[in-house]
């Protein structure tokens, strides 16, 4: 009996086949469901990058957790709860960072605001500019995000 894609039969042959351990198994796995769940990934990630990357992480837990998997409906309906999770997790970390790093550059504008200030009160603008050309390239650019772009 060939393989066709949609048929349940074939999908719990291919998964008894890959909880053996069975790479041609795996292949055609990949084969069939890669494509749609990347495009779904691409949808939500916005990146190709992003997208190829968290395709081949899902495929790998696959390939990690193949003897305990344990799928009641479908192989497809699996990745994509995989995917689904992922991309969760993903946005959930981002969000931290985001917050982490907005807090970091709150603090830092806030710094060279007080900087600024001080100088300001002197009249003393060319020493606060030769200053700020000192400033390591990285805590320079944070500077001007701050001053010049109002970030």
């Amino acid at each position: 009996m060939g393989m066709l894609a949609g048929s349940f039969y074939d999908e719990q042959e291919l998964l008894s086949q890959l909880k053996a351990g069975n790479k041609m198994a795996f292949a055609r796995l990949y084969e069939l469901h890669s494509r749609p769940l990347y495009l779904n990934l691409l949808k939500l990630l916005k990146t190709e990058q992003g997208a190829e990357e968290m395709l081949q992480s899902i495929f790998f837990i696959l390939w990690e957790k193949r003897e305990t998997i344990k799928i009641n409906h479908s192989i497809r309906g699996y990745l994509f709860r995989i995917a689904e999770n992922k991309v969760h997790d993903f946005f959930r970390k981002l969000k931290r960072d985001r917050k982490l790093y907005n807090h970091i550059m709150e603090i830092t504008c806030r710094e060279y605001e007080d900087v600024e200030i001080k100088f300001l009160h002197r009249e003393e603008t060319a020493l606060l500019n030769k200053a700020i050309e000192n400033l390591p390239p990285q805590r320079k650019e944070v500077f001007y995000l701050c001053k010049v772009e109002g970030k």
